[in-house]
């Protein structure tokens, strides 16, 4: 068996066998075939696809090709993964409601790339939270708490590593067959028996429209239920940020907010109770829909969700006093308001662009290496739907640059229409 005939057999759109698939991840893997010769391979795929059970051995392959993460001493572990975002903030809201309602959370989350921002991030401009714990205390903090949320700190699935970065260099990102064996291959690494995927679409997501989305959607379920790990997926809407704020101390503030029942967006809401309700369906803690819908409500009014939440920051070495009093999180040195131009109705508050913009403001990183300003990014007032005068504050734009602040406040972020 060689990679040269593997390339050949894909360019002819012919199937691969799982015994070529396992061959040309392991071997890519352990840097015995070439770049050049794996991009050929990518773009041979990218151009002709692969079918279900491709996909699935593709998948499994990159899954084992490293650690993979077992759980089995902690029961019936539901995770969640988002495909990515603006202002996306519901791990940190939806993982402790589901953990206060009995469902162990074992979460491995990763850092922001690009204009979607990282979980690891947001929970790091908590004073004093370690995301980077050994994994036997890691296990342990769920089998005493119910929850633990942390770095990949292990070498799970390196092969997808190597594969997700190659693509980028060669124009092959936006091929489903890869997408989906990318992100199910590190869910399946990362140990969950049963999988719930949040699909963004739309300006600020990977899918920018609902018929990918919906095919990236089907694909994965699928691979699940051929890999034996059941996976339910769930379209959301990422044409505007999700909820109020954008930038990881500011997305911190209002999950933060939200456990505490003191504002709740209806987007947010809409998200946090359909993905959460199929964990629980998927965990048997509920029968249908609404009713886990109601539980997860009714956790946050009466307080169990934010418990949860505090007892793991402090588990985890942050200082809750933070979560108590959110005010004492440092803030950004100008908070410039962003004004309405005309009176009339806002049609568009568009992800991708103030995805970019937090990013200039030094909210996100381009390069793995770029440092994070965890105090900037935005507030927005109004959203898409919304009636507005002249003058009226729509947000705030977050800053510790006055010049960078004011570049952005000259971008047209909102489109009113009269």
């Amino acid at each position: 068996m060689n990679i040269l005939d593997i390339i050949a057999k894909k360019r002819d759109k012919q199937e691969l066998s799982k015994e070529e698939i396992d061959f040309f991840v392991k071997e890519y893997t352990n840097n015995n075939i070439t770049d050049y010769q794996a991009a050929a391979l990518v773009m041979a795929i990218y151009i002709n696809g692969m079918n279900d059970v491709e996909i699935t051995n593709l998948t499994t392959a990159m899954a084992y090709s490293g650690d993979v993460l077992d759980l089995s001493s902690l029961g019936e572990v539901v995770d969640k993964h988002s495909t990515g975002g603006v202002g996306d903030k519901i791990t940190l809201i939806l993982m402790p409601i589901i953990a206060s309602l009995g469902i162990p959370v074992a979460k491995m989350s990763g850092r922001g790339l690009g204009f979607t921002g990282g979980t690891v991030d947001k929970l790091e401009s908590i004073p004093g939270y370690t995301t980077n714990i050994p994994v036997d205390k890691f296990i342990q903090n769920v089998k005493e708490m119910g929850i633990s949320l942390i770095g990949q700190t292990l070498n799970l699935a390196p092969a997808d590593k190597k594969l997700y970065a190659l693509r980028d260099t060669i124009s092959c990102t936006e091929s489903i067959p890869l997408i989906a064996s990318s992100i199910m291959s590190k869910k399946i690494a990362a140990g969950a028996n049963k999988i719930v995927i949040d699909v963004t679409c739309g300006s600020g997501a990977f899918m920018k429209n609902m018929e990918d989305a919906k095919k990236l959607a089907d694909v994965m379920t699928r691979i699940g239920k051929l890999a034996g790990k059941e996976t339910i997926c769930v379209i959301t809407d990422m044409n505007e940020p999700v909820g109020h704020a954008v930038g990881n101390t500011l997305e911190v503030i209002e999950a933060i907010d939200v456990l505490k029942g003191k504002i709740m967006p209806k987007d947010v809401e809409n998200i946090i109770t359909e993905l959460g309700a199929n964990m629980l369906i998927l965990a048997g803690k509920a029968k249908n829909f609404d009713e886990g819908k109601a539980k997860i409500l009714e956790n946050i009014s009466n307080g169990k969700a934010y418990n949860k939440f505090v007892e793991l920051i402090q588990k985890q070495g942050g200082d809750i006093s933070y979560i108590e009093n959110t005010e004492k999180f440092e803030k950004a040195k100008y908070i410039i308001p962003i004004k309405a131009s005309k009176s009339g109705k806002i049609v568009s508050l568009d992800a991708y662009t103030v995805g970019k913009m937090s990013v200039y403001l030094g909210a996100g990183r381009i390069k793995k290496e770029d440092k994070i300003d965890a105090s900037v990014g935005f507030v927005f007032e109004k959203k898409v739907g919304d009636t507005v005068l002249k003058d009226e504050i729509l947000g705030y734009i977050h800053s510790n640059d006055k010049e960078k602040g004011e570049n952005v406040l000259s971008q047209e972020l909102y489109i009113i229409q009269e």
